[in-house]
């Protein structure tokens, strides 16, 4: 399963204790480490009014990632179109596209990635999210080669390859990924209850566009691997710790490991949690080879993208260090 490439998904966390400046820097480092690891892709999230997470402006975040690595694709994962015209979306990439060209992807999502009082704040009407399967046709055509004549253009934009992905947590994205014969990315990482369905209806109803072929799955899975699995278990309680606070309706900076995640919880918070975040490899290396390995080999998709939330700047590089290496000596299942 090795040869299944691995990719990064990062929201610039803000861990308490730190800022966000030093979060934006150490995006770029992570990005950096990536490259040098092999990673195919790294790609950063739109969040609104979230005190751990730091890439509410996406695109200039992109922008800085992308100019400060060389060979890594950089992108969004993704942009919520709900919250932005198509226009706007298609000059801003377009943009970053012309200043790094064959490096930029796009990926788009219906969800507000915020509140409902952010969301307004963000000027979003709430028919948005109905509008999104004719906003994403309305973005694909804003990449298409203008026309003589054409009325509206985005310049830069028209005419330059922009790889366009639906990311997804239900059928709907699957459903439209497919209609449309784009890409699918699924947020298996924090709501994997719909993903089997959702995997299977992209395949079956799939309808090979220009810009795709033949169908291309990637689906995010947590990975928090350390020198041994109890260091790994660890630091995995940030992620649960946040996950809680979420739910609690408290979210709050990245919170520092803890040593008994049971006394943090209810019985119903762990069971919630543990259901949210069914989509984990924790461990050291040979449980995290052994974990990526069982995981491609049930759900088969095309591509991971991987999501290891952990507090500490340095133990976050090291288990994007450790992932990678594992699977790269990981024997298919």
């Amino acid at each position: 399963m090795s040869s299944i490439p691995l990719s990064v998904l990062d929201l610039a966390p803000v861990c308490e204790g730190s800022d966000v400046a030093t979060a934006l820097g150490n995006s770029l480092d992570l990005a950096r480490h990536a490259e040098a690891l092999g990673y195919r892709r790294f790609w950063l999230a739109e969040h609104h009014n979230m005190p751990g997470i730091a890439s509410a402006a996406t695109a200039v975040l992109i922008a800085h990632v992308a100019a400060g690595t060389r060979t890594i694709r950089v992108g969004a994962g993704g942009i919520m179109l709900p919250n932005h015209s198509p226009l706007q979306v298609a000059e801003q990439f377009g943009t970053l596209a012309a200043l790094h060209p064959g490096r930029i992807d796009l990926g788009v999502g219906r969800a507000p990635g915020t509140d409902q009082a952010t969301a307004r704040a963000l000027r979003r009407y709430f028919e948005g999210a109905d509008r999104f399967p004719q906003d994403v046709e309305e973005l694909l055509g804003h990449f298409e080669p203008a026309q003589p004549g054409q009325a509206v253009r985005a310049v830069p934009g028209a005419g330059l390859d922009v790889p366009v992905w639906i990311l997804g947590s239900s059928l709907f994205g699957a459903q439209l990924a497919a209609a449309l014969g784009l890409p699918f990315a699924f947020a298996s990482h924090f709501a994997p209850d719909a993903m089997d369905q959702a995997l299977l209806l992209y395949h079956r109803d799939f309808r090979p566009s220009a810009r795709l072929r033949q169908p291309y799955a990637m689906l995010a899975v947590n990975v928090v691997a350390a020198a041994e699995d109890g260091a790994a278990r660890r630091l995995f309680t940030t992620s649960q710790q946040a996950f809680v606070n979420l739910r609690r309706g408290r979210p709050g900076l990245v919170p520092a490991p803890i040593d008994d995640i049971e006394a943090y919880w209810t019985p119903e918070e762990k069971a919630g949690v543990e259901r949210a975040l069914a989509c984990s490899v924790v461990g050291g290396p040979d449980t995290v080879a052994r974990g990526l390995a069982a995981f491609a080999a049930r759900h088969r998709p095309d591509e991971l993208m991987v999501v290891a939330n952990v507090h500490d700047h340095r133990a976050r590089l090291e288990s994007y260090r450790i992932t990678a290496q594992a699977w790269g000596a990981a024997a298919p299942a």
